[in-house]
């Protein structure tokens, strides 16, 4: 049996971040999707390709996805034949996000409609036309998920993540002390003895 793992990194990420992950599934290829825009009406083509490609030749196909990369995921692959979903601090409701960074920012749903795109303070470009794409596709995710979500997230809530498992087939890990982004020594060991559990 061949299967693989197609990896969508977060914002920042490369898709070269998918080396990391191969010792943690020797049974699998590991495929890295590359993407450089961050509008899901661009990245998803670029998913959707290397799908398309890897789709046939495989007899299963997991996804592994880092924090924006699960809502790429979720958006472009919810009617694909995905056999599990292991997901890092991922962005399960991006309309709950894009309003939390709007409260963050001070800006109101009629500030952001006049003038379009406003950019904040902490890096991030509010976008109309985001939201109302994201409002006008809705997801149904219907895969079988495991979500690594770290204690000290300071961009998902703990609330967005529990109604998510609470409403679909998924199951949650919490790393107390844990953060976003996963990087210490003590955060990637915790993150590989988790993958080696979801994985099976």
């Amino acid at each position: 049996m061949k299967n693989v793992i197609l990896y969508i990194h977060g914002k920042g990420g490369t898709h070269l971040e998918a080396e990391q992950y191969k010792k943690n599934c020797l049974d699998f290829d590991v495929i890295g999707i590359d993407y450089n825009e961050y509008f899901p009406w661009i990245v998803q083509e670029q998913i959707k390709s290397v799908y398309d490609k890897v789709h046939g030749k495989y007899d299963q196909i997991y996804i592994l996805a880092n924090s924006v990369g699960a809502y790429f995921a979720m958006h472009t692959l919810q009617n694909c034949n995905i056999e599990k979903a292991l997901f890092i601090s991922p962005v399960l409701d991006m309309e709950q996000l894009i309003l939390d960074m709007m409260e963050w920012a001070n800006v109101s749903e009629k500030d952001l409609y006049e003038k379009e795109q406003i950019s904040t303070d902490f890096g991030e470009t509010l976008s109309w036309k985001y939201l109302c794409f994201v409002r006008e596709n809705p997801i149904a995710w219907n895969v079988p998920t495991e979500i690594l979500y770290a204690e000290k997230d300071n961009l998902i809530s703990r609330q967005t993540v529990d109604r998510f498992v609470d409403s679909h087939n998924a199951n949650l890990t919490v790393m107390e002390n844990g953060e976003h982004w996963f990087h210490t020594d003590e955060q990637l060991a915790f993150l590989e003895g988790w993958m080696k559990k979801a994985i099976q």
